[in-house]
């Protein structure tokens, strides 16, 4: 009589890697860049809560959005200073906490190394003849697809963060539109928080309606035209005639350098009165000015002269003055972006993502000015991405 056989644990199938995603900057080395790559490591570690992540709130916790542990880091940039050092920058001038860089160091190394060389600057011809736009795209575009190739990713998104540049003079693609073109071509998502061209170059319109992919801008709401999405609004429910709207923005750093060109900023003074005449009816008197004043470095002052009629055309004024970081309220945004857009190329979402109006100045497509319109869209939006089942009880 033959002995039974011994019975043999079963073994433990190894689990499968959690997917990784890429977010690749244009500006990598840039204030806002550092600080989102450096936020996003200390949120993932427990060092920090993520304080003004809107992604973070209870609304968004079903939509499956990549964690921020799973986002990897790289980018272009003009310049060469490494990302370890400039977070040592901003932390010596207070935007970043005294400490965070060294707690980080490992993964501000990490992204610093994924940052490629990017262009065009003048005289960009490398002792040959000058590249094409189409030579940059390429350039571009094989940077893009081999960060994604050697991570193993699961997917990135193009988020430009750069410095704001004038609109262009000719027919010809400025910086910001090689990078959009190249992350379609590289098939990224691609995020616009500048005032810059970027898609809306009528060069790329077609690439943007074949690419089939999801792409959102322009120009981060962080300060100045928050408080006016808000402000607008009020005076126009409460029936009080807006007579003038004047404002001044005092700023430092590589904004305020950018900005002191007239042509860069007539760009991006055009969001700040587009919310104003979309949420009143018209553009009211008054203009808006920016002055550099370096000494202020990554600080920022924005004030506000608003006048108005009450009854019987008693004339009243009120006046705002923000003071902030625009690199700290901005770093939070730039990472909702990128989850979010991420999450919508899963979820085969394609074309202008207007519901994401709520972070922009001058947002694609059609859509609510007024911040709380702009939020409801939002949450719409987050239901869309959502994991959670549906009445059926399939997954949505």
């Amino acid at each position: 009589m033959s002995a039974e056989p011994s019975s043999l644990p079963t073994p433990t199938p190894t689990p499968s890697p959690a997917p990784r995603f890429g977010v690749w900057f244009v500006g990598a080395r840039g204030s806002v860049a550092t600080t989102a790559i450096t936020g996003s490591a200390a949120v993932a570690a427990g060092l920090h809560p993520p304080t003004g992540m809107v992604t973070e709130t209870p609304d968004f916790a079903a939509c499956g959005l990549p964690p921020l542990s799973s986002l990897v880091f790289g980018g272009h940039d003009t310049v060469d200073c490494p990302l370890p050092k400039r977070a040592e920058h901003l932390a010596a001038g207070g935007v970043l906490p005294h400490g965070l860089p060294s707690a980080v160091h490992a993964e501000l190394a990490a992204a610093d190394a994924e940052i490629r060389p990017g262009g065009p600057l003048p005289g960009d011809t490398d002792g040959g003849p000058a590249r094409t736009d189409d030579d940059w795209i390429a350039v571009f575009t094989a940077d893009i697809r081999d960060f994604v190739d050697r991570q193993g990713l699961a997917g990135a998104v193009v988020v430009n963060v750069a410095s704001t540049e004038p609109a262009p003079a000719d027919g010809s693609l400025p910086p910001s539109s090689l990078y959009a073109a190249a992350a379609l071509r590289a098939g990224c998502p691609y995020v616009n928080f500048t005032p810059s061209t970027g898609l809306h170059h009528p060069r790329l319109a077609k690439l943007a309606e074949s690419s089939g992919l999801p792409y959102a801008g322009r120009d981060g709401k962080t300060g100045q035209t928050l408080l006016r999405s808000v402000l607008g609004p009020m005076f126009l429910q409460r029936a009080l005639a807006v007579r003038a709207w004047s404002g001044t923005n005092l700023l430092g750093g590589g904004d305020g350098a950018a900005l002191a060109d007239p042509a860069a900023a007539a760009a991006k003074n055009a969001g700040k009165e587009r919310v104003l005449a979309d949420t009143l009816g018209a553009a009211p008197e008054g203009e808006v000015h920016i002055d550099d004043v370096p000494a202020l470095g990554d600080w920022k002052t924005a004030w506000d002269h608003i006048a108005f009629d009450g009854f019987l055309g008693s004339r009243m004024i009120l006046q705002t003055i923000w003071q902030g970081c625009d690199s700290a309220l901005a770093a939070p945004l730039v990472l909702d972006l990128a989850r979010l857009t991420l999450r919508a190329r899963q979820k085969g979402l394609s074309g202008p993502l207007t519901d994401l109006g709520f972070y922009f100045k001058d947002p694609v497509g059609d859509g609510p000015s007024a911040l709380a319109e702009q939020y409801v869209r939002l949450r719409h939006f987050a239901g869309r991405l959502s994991t959670a089942p549906d009445a059926s009880g399939a997954p949505r």
